[in-house]
């Protein structure tokens, strides 16, 4: 067996590999005899079928067979063993011709694409802004409303306001205001002004007490919602699809939100037991969690400024342009000759970040270890249960999830990918330069905004 590459350029070639009869038949022959071992044919037994016969029934495509895999096992092999930093997979360059499995010599010719040569440098030399987000008043009291009402309880309500849920019966209404005969009517509803929030319907409803009545239109607070006017009316969709005029609501009863008292139970419930023991304490605690969350965004933005910033000084990758987009149409069904310089263009700056990112990660010796794909999952797991509310779970909880995640070959590698990222730019940050910056949260969202106008 003969393998031999011929470059064409700097980042293709063609790896062509030659087989003599020498190096496939005693395979061929092995491959024959575990067919008459393991197939039936009739007047044979088992392991008894002569070699002739099986050459004549199966000898083409086990010839065939062993020949590919010879092939493609020579090509790999030569990839791996010269070290051949390869983009996309070969591609054949034979597919055209049809193969005569009569002969006795064999050749076959693959295109390849290669990574280009360059280098990442990332020292002190290497300047990265860093944004850290400022605390403000505005953030600290929305969260702390936030969470008031979270751990608030429903109670009895003079007077609607924008939490109520209103309780009451329902009459559908003429034009001229007075009761329709044989219209909708219903002794036992319920609103939620949380609900019909931004409409002038809700409006209606404002500041209004147990006993009196308001002429409202259901379609217009539900914003068009059939459902909604269903939920509202205790009526069908069927029926409320046909729904047009106002109603009378007599109020019964009104139920608002009391909000969290700030005591020992609601701060345990907050931040977990005994965690924070007074107000002052309660407060620093919630700037230090909002601290924590904009964090998480100001490390976000770093590795938008570090892959920009270690991309501008790598600069335009010299890539296989005409192998790739070959290989787009090859492994992507939507993609043709009508759309392939465009999809190649798309795709190009994900293509040269992930090869830039793969040498920082070989040059900044990052490396993931079973711990970090632990400590991954159980971030994943802990904000899955914080979507819904759910902040102080349980450990056991946490590392259940987490365990199921891992398990999962889909979230495993998610969790791989996530893993690298999240050590590969803290090793980043950790070498460069931090230019830092305190902003404000509408300065930090800006730069977004020039993002997307660059």
């Amino acid at each position: 067996m003969n393998v031999t590459m011929e470059k064409n350029g700097n980042v293709s070639g063609v790896i062509t590999v030659s087989l003599t009869e020498q190096d496939y038949k005693d395979k061929v022959k092995k491959d024959l005899k575990a067919i008459g071992q393991k197939h039936h044919i009739d007047g044979f037994r088992a392991g008894k079928v002569p070699e002739g016969l099986l050459r004549k029934m199966f000898g083409k495509q086990v010839l065939a067979d062993v020949v590919n895999r010879e092939t493609v096992d020579a090509l790999f092999k030569y990839i791996e063993d010269n070290k051949l930093s390869i983009l996309g997979e070969p591609l054949s360059a034979n597919e055209t011709k049809e193969v005569d499995f009569t002969q006795k010599d064999y050749s076959f010719s693959f295109e390849v694409g290669f990574a280009p040569e360059f280098d990442v440098v990332v020292n002190k030399d290497v300047t990265i802004p860093y944004y850290t987000i400022a605390v403000d008043d505005e953030m600290v009291k929305r969260q702390d409303d936030a969470f008031a009402r979270r751990f608030g309880s429903q109670v009895p309500g003079d007077a609607v306001d924008a939490s109520a849920l209103v309780k009451g019966s329902v009459v559908e209404l003429n034009a001229d205001g007075t009761v329709k005969d044989g219209g909708i009517s219903a002794e036992s509803t319920i609103i939620s002004m949380e609900y019909v929030a931004g409409t002038e319907e809700r409006d209606k409803f404002m500041g209004k007490k147990v006993g009196d009545k308001v002429v409202f239109n259901p379609k217009a607070a539900g914003k068009g919602s059939v459902a909604d006017v269903a939920s509202m009316l205790n009526v069908d969709k069927e029926q409320a699809e046909n729904v047009d005029s106002d109603f009378e609501f007599t109020i019964k009863e009104i139920i608002v939100l009391k909000l969290a008292e700030k005591n020992q139970e609601f701060f345990d419930g907050v931040f977990g037991k005994d965690v924070v023991k007074d107000e002052a304490a309660y407060f620093d605690k919630l700037k230090e969690m909002i601290a924590n969350q904009l964090k998480l965004d100001s490390n976000y933005r770093f590795t938008i400024d570090a892959r920009n910033v270690l991309s501008g000084k790598v600069g335009i990758l010299e890539l296989p342009a005409e192998f790739l987009k070959k290989w787009l149409k090859k492994t992507n069904e939507k993609i043709n000759d009508g759309n392939v310089n465009e999809e190649y263009e798309r795709m190009r700056p994900a293509a040269e970040w992930q090869l830039i990112k793969e040498k920082a990660v070989k040059n900044l010796g990052v490396k993931v270890e079973d711990a970090d794909l632990q400590r991954e999952a159980k971030m994943l797991a802990s904000q899955q249960f914080a979507q819904y509310g759910m902040n102080n779970v349980p450990d056991e909880y946490i590392d259940k999830y987490a365990k199921d995640f891992l398990e999962n070959k889909e979230y495993r590698q998610h969790l791989i990918e996530k893993a690298v990222d999240d050590k590969l730019f803290a090793a980043i940050k950790d070498n460069v330069t931090l230019d830092e910056k305190t902003v404000s949260v509408d300065e930090f969202n800006k730069l977004f905004a020039a993002d997307v106008k660059e």
